[in-house]
């Protein structure tokens, strides 16, 4: 079955990342910001971490967004949901800073405009724990936008998440294609690769590799950019 589609993933894959460094600086700029308004940073970035879990295993009952902001109201509160303007703040704000962790790969751009010269869909399958406001910030950082993809996944738009098969089976469905007639490009191999269990083709690239289970990847298609641009002409 030929493709008809390809899934991107943006960090680490479309935008080169220090992952570790790139954390470092968003949850540190993020608990500084939020500090002045009485968040308590270690508890706050303790409780990120425990509503990115929720929205980890969510079903699909409902977006992302609404399971994040009901685990921060168990936690905090209704009066909580008043404070979602000042994350939407920071983000269009201060979350630059983390641009430090991040490089830059003409061939990114270069690629995408390749997938779409022949005739493909494109969909920006970036893990959907950040709001858009977050998410146009990095595809920009990578020189890309929104317009470039026929679907970007957010907190907002969708009620699963990697590495849940499920949440590949969605996008397909949205793109009006077959999970078959999909290839999913990633640098994570426990979160992007595990697209192959809801039928799609994967191409592993290797720039900034993620493999934090060390399973053996020598049966992907893998590579950089220029080894995915090859891949994908001859698809």
């Amino acid at each position: 079955m030929s493709i008809k589609a390809v899934l991107f993933d943006l960090d680490g894959t479309l935008l080169p990342m220090d992952y570790d460094g790139f954390l470092k600086l968003y949850f540190g700029n993020l608990a500084k910001r939020m500090a002045k308004y009485g968040y308590d940073p270690e508890e706050l970035v303790k409780n990120i971490w425990t509503g990115t879990k929720a929205m980890v295993v969510n079903d699909g009952s409902c977006m992302n967004e609404t399971k994040f902001w009901d685990v921060f109201v168990g936690i905090y509160g209704l009066d909580v949901l008043q404070d979602k303007v000042l994350l939407d703040d920071y983000y269009r704000e201060d979350f630059v800073k983390a641009k430090e962790a991040c490089g830059f790969d003409p061939m990114a751009k270069e690629t995408v405009d390749l997938v779409k010269s022949l005739g493909m869909k494109v969909a920006l399958a970036t893990n959907p724990i950040f709001p858009m406001v977050a998410t146009r910030q990095r595809m920009d950082w990578a020189g890309l936008k929104k317009e470039d993809f026929e679907i970007c996944t957010t907190y907002e738009n969708i009620g699963y998440s990697k590495p849940n098969p499920a949440y590949y089976t969605e996008i397909a469905k949205r793109l009006g294609v077959a999970p078959e007639e999909c290839l999913m490009v990633g640098n994570d191999v426990a979160e992007d690769m595990v697209a192959v269990k809801a039928g799609m083709q994967v191409f592993l690239l290797t720039d900034c590799l993620l493999n934090k289970n060390a399973e053996d990847v020598a049966a992907y298609p893998q590579g950089g950019f220029a080894e995915l641009q090859e891949f994908i002409k001859m698809l």
